[in-house]
């Protein structure tokens, strides 16, 4: 493919700026544009030889490009938007680029599900580099182990993070559909991005659509521990292998223990058996695992590089990421669904055993800021000794009928015999940690975004 001269609008969320690293290894020549471009993207932007223009205007698509790249943020109304469709530039969003620009040749493997996408991708990525399979990758996060969340690759394999969001102004299905899968793993489907689905028919309507892209010869491994997981995969009518860390499936994790040492069991397959151990913590994480083993196994990698590569993993920024061990344990979580909380807080108990647990939750994403969670996030952040609520981002921008209630919640969790308060701000949040914890207490920040700078002043402050 003969080298093009692409403009990306939005340039600067973590996918964008992965994208652009892929098309300069293309040999593409690219530009962008976005209102505010910070570290680290600016940084690896800089080191691209990315030039961006700050703010949006149709004076950015001089010269003209051949090709524009929008990120899913842009509405139909912003001014680049206004003059590609003015001067007839043709337009894909960041998935349609990955699927004509680069994958076509390649053998995509898709992650997809509710939880666990960005771990169990990395992971992927991971155990085909142990293996020796050079592969490419895109994963919507910063894996520990890999160079970088992306990298174009010299196999055959190209791992993609499958996400259900939508792609576009003009391309509202999701990410996902884009990646003409050659194996998927499922790794669990429940409700969530209450901003573009319905209900969980409309969430399961989305990943039907997924598994109806798959060959009948393609691999798909589905998680046993999630219903509606399963459910689709029935209705697909296809063949599939099942796999659960916690029961009975096609593939178990036997045996399973956590503790300080680190998880260790053993994979019980078809005709087969070998046992794992890892760094990481948690039973969801030993789920992320064994289901990437079971898709591992179908492409042939030997269980001797899956042993080896979950020696050597260490996950993904964010995602249960230890900052500070001192005194007092500092560590930082994306979660932010009820399922995810509990499944970290749980894991927590097992790595740290008999230690006080602090929980700080910051009510941010589209669907927790709204009451749709609001008993069940309670209940799941009450496997902490100690919660505190953040205020509800942009809660003017919600009806208080529909908004979720910190203060509900904190009745709620000191019915389960926990101690739990809200604060009025961020400063009076990191104030009550830092005058509250002792030698021996962890704390966990439960966030999807900033927080107001929550984790970084703490691990200042601790």
């Amino acid at each position: 493919m003969s080298a093009r001269t692409i403009h990306m609008t939005a340039i600067g969320g973590v996918g964008m700026t992965s994208l652009a690293g892929l098309l300069v290894a293309l040999g593409h020549r690219v530009r962008g544009s976005d209102l505010e471009v910070y570290p680290p993207a600016s940084d690896q932007l800089a080191a691209l030889g990315v030039p961006v223009a700050k703010g949006y205007g149709a004076e950015n698509l001089l010269p003209r490009p051949d090709l524009l790249v929008m990120g899913n943020a842009i509405r139909a109304d912003n001014p680049e938007a206004v003059e590609a469709r003015r001067r007839g530039i043709p337009t894909l969003s960041m998935p349609e680029a990955l699927e004509t620009l680069l994958l076509l040749p390649r053998t995509p493997l898709v992650i997809a599900g509710t939880h666990g996408k960005t771990t169990s991708a990395s992971f992927l990525a991971w155990v085909l580099e142990t293996a020796g399979r050079k592969p490419g990758w895109f994963i919507g996060g910063a894996p520990l182990d890999l160079p970088a969340g992306y990298r174009l690759g010299e196999g055959a394999e190209f791992v993609l993070e499958g996400d259900e969001y939508d792609s576009a102004y003009f391309d509202k299905g999701p990410k996902f559909l884009h990646y003409r899968p050659a194996g998927v793993v499922l790794t669990s489907v429940e409700f969530d991005h209450a901003d573009i689905y319905r209900d969980l028919d409309h969430v399961k309507s989305s990943f039907a659509r997924l598994l109806g892209l798959l060959s009948d010869a393609a691999p798909l491994a589905v998680s046993a521990e999630f219903p509606h997981a399963l459910e689709v995969a029935r209705d697909s009518g296809r063949t599939f292998a099942s796999f659960s860390a916690t029961g009975d499936a096609d593939w178990s994790a036997v045996d399973l223990m956590d503790g300080p040492e680190g998880l260790r069991f053993l994979v019980r397959g078809p005709g087969e058996e070998f046992a794992l151990r890892s760094p990481m913590l948690g039973r969801m994480n030993a789920r992320n695992i064994l289901g990437v083993a079971v898709l591992a196994r179908a492409f042939g990698v030997e269980a001797e590089a899956i042993q080896r590569a979950t020696e050597t993993f260490h996950g993904v920024r964010r995602r249960q990421e230890v900052v500070l061990a001192g005194d007092v344990t500092l560590i930082d979580d994306f979660a932010h669904h009820p399922t995810a909380i509990e499944g970290t807080l749980t894991a927590l108990r097992d790595r740290y055993p008999g230690r006080r647990v602090w929980a700080l939750f910051d009510p941010r994403s589209n669907t927790t800021r709204r009451r749709i969670f609001q008993d069940q996030i309670a209940d799941a952040l009450a496997e902490a000794d100690v919660v505190v609520f953040g205020p509800v981002h942009l809660a003017e921008k919600i009806a208080r009928e529909d908004r979720f209630s910190p203060s509900d919640a904190c009745a709620r969790i000191a019915g389960h015999g926990r101690s739990a308060e809200a604060a009025e701000d961020h400063d009076s949040l990191v104030a009550r940690v830092l005058e509250g914890t002792r030698p021996g207490d962890v704390v966990v920040v439960l966030s999807n975004g900033a927080f107001g700078g929550v984790l970084g002043r703490l691990e200042a402050g601790l």
